[in-house]
């Protein structure tokens, strides 16, 4: 068996899969997240790692085996989130700082300001964001009494949920984290493989406090036998959207996965070739095995799902996410209603963040059942946004789209999704897809699986083939791009009257 540990921004899971990638047993317990100030977000340290041990342990006894049964061990992670701990006493010297927090967002302007953005997009394929770990952990250093100072003589440790995980499970042993994990801190020189001595520099963190960075599959140390009752190697570890892509076995450059949560992250792989964006996207790594690194794309549409809970909660329209599909299939098609679901601005690759949200199209024959139907499209619209973005960047096509999330349930959307990217869209059997992937490049790396057994393993549970026509469904995504141009720039043309 594979124990595949995941650990996400709401609650700690552990999988049990077995030789055929099957679910056996599994284990989650919630986890708190505080806001002790607007727009900071923290996690307890401790309760990461207590939750994510029970989880575990709950899943070896439901499960009814061994932990000397148990291959290998597989960890994947919310990604960005950060911390710094006393390398004797295991104490987290602040509480972890999440991916969500923007504290550091003035830190961010400064460096802008400062004109390093373009040479930490080059370096790293990131944008300069708050979202990222290293301002984070530069303002740890700088807040806590006497940090810095720690740091310098080498009492201190930091990293992301990984690093923190591995620590925990090897006793210490281990202070390492992925290259996923470390494309995401704004510190990894993507070209060089390694942190990058002049960004640590002008964010003072010392190089002796970061993790050793390792490949996604390969060895991670040894789970101590104290904690599950036998030794057990970690062999991959993995952040949850790269996870998700790996799960999806999007191993072949031009495939691509859309996860429809509250906004939709779609990553698309793009070989062993780091891919520059003119569009705004992210560069980061999808996986490393062997001495070779795999790249991806990334985007996100910041809302997907949370347009449809308006439709519930803001207006009343539907019961629940669930009754979309049912008021959208009222009506034969939107007849020219367009929502621009811009609540918070726009992302790739318009980047607009005084967008706001429209609705056009409007007459006096619109209905509920139109204005649902274009809010689910307008999930579609954005996503084959990305999605171009990623192909014009990549200079290759998509493949096909394997999606995972809430919203795939609903058919209507996923249909609309396969005509209006032209391209098939997957609906696989699995729902938990992450932790999967975290399973399948653990059993990959130890030797329990082959490369094409894993093609064979999240099986298509339905194929959505695109119905449109060529000349249709470039005529509808004419009549989007032109409904997003007139809802960019409100919030500016609203504070001149």
């Amino acid at each position: 068996m594979i124990l595949s540990l995941d650990q996400g921004t709401t609650s700690s899971r552990a999988i049990l899969f077995n030789l055929e990638a099957g679910m056996v047993a599994q284990g989650q317990y919630e986890i708190k997240q505080s806001f002790p100030r607007p727009g900071w977000v923290e996690h307890d340290p401790e309760q990461i790692w207590e939750s994510q041990l029970a989880a575990a342990r709950d899943a070896i006894q439901a499960s009814g085996i061994a932990a000397a049964d148990i291959t290998a061990i597989g960890i994947t992670n919310q990604r960005e989130t950060a911390l710094i701990w006393d390398r004797t006493t295991g104490e987290p010297i602040y509480p972890a700082i999440v991916w969500q927090d923007r504290r550091t967002a003035q830190q961010c302007e400064e460096i802008k300001r400062q004109g390093l953005d373009r040479e930490i997009a080059d370096k790293t394929g990131l944008v300069v964001d708050a979202y990222f770990s290293a301002t984070k952990l530069a303002w740890i250093l700088d807040h806590v009494q006497g940090a810095r100072e720690r740091a310098e003589r080498g009492e201190l440790l930091a990293g992301t949920i990984d690093s923190w995980l591995i620590w925990k499970l090897t006793g210490g042993a281990v202070h390492a984290t992925d290259v996923t994990n470390a494309s995401r801190t704004m510190l990894f020189n993507l070209h060089e493989r390694r942190w990058d001595d002049q960004l640590l520099q002008e964010l003072r963190i010392p190089r002796s406090i970061l993790p050793e960075i390792r490949m996604s599959g390969g060895e991670f140390g040894i789970a101590d036998a104290g904690w599950f009752g036998a030794e057990i190697p970690i062999r991959s570890v993995l952040g949850d959207q790269q996870a998700a892509l790996f799960g999806h076995t999007c191993l072949e450059a031009g495939s691509a996965k859309n996860t429809y949560g509250t906004g939709c992250f779609i990553l698309m792989n793009t070989g062993t070739e780091a891919v520059v964006s003119n569009h705004g996207l992210l560069t980061t790594v999808a996986w490393g095995m062997g001495d070779e690194l795999y790249y991806a794309l990334e985007g996100s549409v910041f809302v997907a799902g949370a347009a449809v809970q308006w439709l519930h909660e803001g207006l009343g329209l539907i019961e629940g996410p669930a009754d979309s599909e049912q008021r959208a299939a009222e009506v034969e098609d939107s007849e020219g209603v367009v929502v621009v679901p811009a609540f918070t601005g726009l992302g790739a690759p318009y980047w607009d963040m005084y967008a706001r949200g429209a609705v056009f199209g409007l007459t006096r024959g619109t209905t509920a059942g139109h204005l649902v139907r274009a809010t689910l499209e307008a999930l579609a619209f954005q996503s084959r946004d990305v999605i171009g973005a990623m192909e014009k960047d990549a200079g290759m096509p998509l493949t096909g789209l394997r999606v995972d999330g809430g919203a795939v349930r609903n058919n209507l959307l996923m249909q609309f999704q396969a005509d209006i990217l032209g391209s098939t869209v997957t609906r696989t059997t699995y729902a938990e897809t992450t932790a999967l992937g975290a399973a399948l490049l653990a059993g990959l790396t130890s030797g329990v699986w082959s490369r094409e057994q894993l093609e064979s393993f999240n099986k298509a549970e339905r194929d959505f083939m695109p119905q449109m026509d060529r000349e249709e469904r470039e005529r509808r995504y004419s009549v989007w791009q032109d409904a997003v141009e007139r809802s960019m720039g409100w919030e500016k043309h609203e504070s001149r009257h």
